[in-house]
């Protein structure tokens, strides 16, 4: 079995050093190298985890992600930001504050998840969730009306299980998928039936 990904360790590395030094984020993802890509969709997809309300939040933050997932399929080793986004980061000394204020739950989040059930996340099954993962940000990029929460959640068990090679989070992510599949299609369904009756409607009104 594999050691679990450090993520406390690894952010300790990260922020440690000078107060007054800045941590861009190029740097930032650099420092989580191949698991660089599940934690960048990650950080964005959180947004989407609590349902706010926010009109074409999950487009908003889903074009980003599908571009962050196209970089990983295009084979790169880090997810490259436009310049601007790359270059810009912060103080260490607000990160280590921070660490200091989170360290508690990050230890019950690695405590959380980890390394399990390996063979959901090598090999064939592995790729298969790399492909359902793409989906899931796909279907959560489209303006599709109430169809961001599933999705979200699905994204969100397979990011944990990309990050730390844990089989349950890949099990709990294929679970969400398929209710995402399931719930896309009946919203797909009711939608064309409700433009179909809108149309014949009209139809109705103009010609009398």
């Amino acid at each position: 079995m594999k050691d679990n990904f450090g993520l406390l360790t690894t952010l300790d590395g990260l922020f440690s050093g000078d107060r007054n030094s800045v941590l861009t984020l190029n740097e930032f993802l650099e420092g989580f190298a191949g698991r660089s890509f599940a934690f960048a969709v990650l950080a964005i997809n959180i947004a989407n985890i609590i349902p706010s309300g926010i009109p074409w939040l999950s487009t908003i933050t889903g074009v980003p992600m599908l571009y962050i997932v196209a970089q990983y399929f295009a084979g790169r080793p880090v997810p490259s930001l436009p310049l601007t986004i790359g270059k810009r980061g912060l103080p260490r000394g607000k990160l280590q504050d921070f660490l200091k204020r989170a360290r508690r739950f990050i230890q019950w989040l690695e405590n959380t998840v980890h390394v399990r059930y390996e063979w959901w996340v090598t090999g064939m099954p592995r790729r298969l969730l790399l492909l359902a993962w793409a989906m899931d940000v796909l279907i959560l990029a489209l303006p599709i009306p109430f169809d961001n929460f599933f999705p979200a959640w699905a994204i969100l068990f397979f990011c944990f299980a990309l990050i730390e090679d844990d089989g349950l989070m890949a099990m709990l992510g294929w679970v969400l998928t398929a209710v995402t599949a399931c719930w896309t299609v009946f919203l797909l369904m009711v939608g064309h039936a409700a433009i179909t009756a809108a149309i014949s409607t009209l139809k109705g009104i103009i010609l009398g």
